[in-house]
């Protein structure tokens, strides 16, 4: 990962060619990436890719969903909620 980049940042710089690639130059942290048609199916499937190959954590396939992924805001408390769960020590 990144050191110089924030979680946040670095999902964004994903997201940001794929929303420019369909026409959209300007989106939110908190907007739909769903309903904005910025992200389809093959886009998440990057995305996924992206996320495990970035900030090494493992997303199961019951995780891919809009309460997780449908907007940058979500997609970075998911990565975040990973990344302290990888940390805590295993009991």
């Amino acid at each position: 990962m990144n050191e110089s980049q924030s979680t946040h940042e670095q999902i964004r710089e994903f997201v940001t060619p794929i929303a420019q690639r369909m026409g959209i130059h300007r989106f939110s942290d908190e907007e739909s990436l769903i309903n904005s048609g910025i992200m389809g199916s093959l886009e998440f499937f990057r995305l996924v890719s992206f996320l495990e190959e970035t900030f090494s954590v493992t997303i199961a396939d019951e995780e891919i969903v809009a309460e997780n992924f449908d907007s940058i805001a979500k997609i970075n408390c998911f990565v975040m909620s990973k990344l302290t769960l990888d940390r805590e020590p295993q009991s």
